[in-house]
């Protein structure tokens, strides 16, 4: 074996071991313990990091950031992982650090000259807009990884009713309009619940609970069971462009009944505890989607339509 494919698999092992000693390595490569030290000490110098643990018990550790292998791409899987990271350029703060832009600066700096020159011309005329909003790049950071090593977060969060301290185990990350969502099992609550990430003041992981195994089997496809909660049924009427703009959001996608002149109906059963959040939903397209029952969620509608009636009056 050549030395540059040794060295490629020894980093691989050392990645996978975490810790481990030179006669370890020694013993799987069946080289010896000499050759393994020397063959360390130049990774080392390549930037792997790789460190020793004296005293009994002692031999090699890794950083926590730790290298992956060289990873070959082709011309257009680079360009394509350049793009995915761009999606990310317009969000206020990201769960990543740094990682995404030094990702997409390797990939950019690697790529021929030809190719760097094509997405060059891209620049500025392939955007992924999102609306900018701000919020702590740290607890977003925490909370990814406590997904990662699966551990319970104490939180401050601020809600209307004023901050709180909670215990959640996150269940994912999303984001929607340029905020992060976190759905979480709540400790202090006992149930899930849905935090906005920039209403959390700070997040720390917290060891000292343990998780629940159930929630952390779940993941965001997994919907909140509400059968339990009462319900109730939404009918709206919708013109041509209402089927359309509720076609492209998928709480209502599946419920729409298309008529032939191209408007719709739609019929779907909510939590009456999730009424309110529905006509504040259908509040932003105006008289393109009407309520048609229940009478609670077209009430909630005609006091908004007042509200905001009074709020302009001559």
């Amino acid at each position: 074996m050549q030395k540059s494919q040794r060295l490629i698999q020894m980093i691989m092992r050392i990645n996978a071991k975490r810790s481990f000693t030179v006669k370890e390595l020694a013993d799987e490569f069946g080289l010896s313990t000499r050759t393994i030290t020397r063959d360390l000490q130049e990774l080392s110098e390549l930037g792997v990091p790789v460190y020793s643990v004296q005293g009994r018990g002692g031999g090699y550790k890794l950083l926590q950031e730790r290298l992956l292998p060289p990873i070959s791409f082709t011309e257009h899987e680079a360009v394509a992982m350049f793009f995915a990271c761009q999606t990310m350029d317009y969000f206020g703060s990201l769960p990543f650090g740094e990682g995404a832009d030094a990702a997409l600066h390797k990939f950019y700096h690697y790529l021929p000259a030809d190719v760097r020159e094509q997405i060059d011309r891209l620049k500025n005329r392939i955007m992924f807009w999102s609306p900018y909003r701000f919020m702590s790049a740290e607890v977003l950071q925490t909370l990814l990884h406590s997904i990662m090593v699966r551990s319970v977060v104490t939180i401050e969060y601020k809600s209307s009713s004023g901050v709180s301290e909670r215990n959640i185990q996150p269940i994912g990350l999303y984001a929607s309009s340029g905020y992060w969502y976190c759905p979480a099992y709540c400790f202090t609550r006992e149930d899930m619940r849905q935090f906005r990430a920039d209403r959390i003041l700070s997040a720390e992981l917290n060891g000292t609970i343990p998780c629940r195994a159930e929630i952390s089997q779940k993941t965001l496809l997994d919907k909140p069971n509400k059968e339990g909660l009462e319900q109730t049924i939404i009918e709206l009427e919708l013109t041509k462009k209402g089927v359309w703009l509720l076609e492209s959001n998928p709480r209502f996608r599946s419920f729409i009944q298309h008529n032939k002149d191209g408007s719709g109906t739609l019929t779907m059963g909510i939590a009456v505890q999730d009424m309110k959040f529905y006509v504040d939903l259908l509040w932003q397209w105006g008289d393109e989607v009407k309520i048609v029952g229940p009478a609670e969620a077209k009430a909630y509608m005609h006091q908004k339509i007042e509200s905001m009636r009074l709020l302009y009056a001559l």
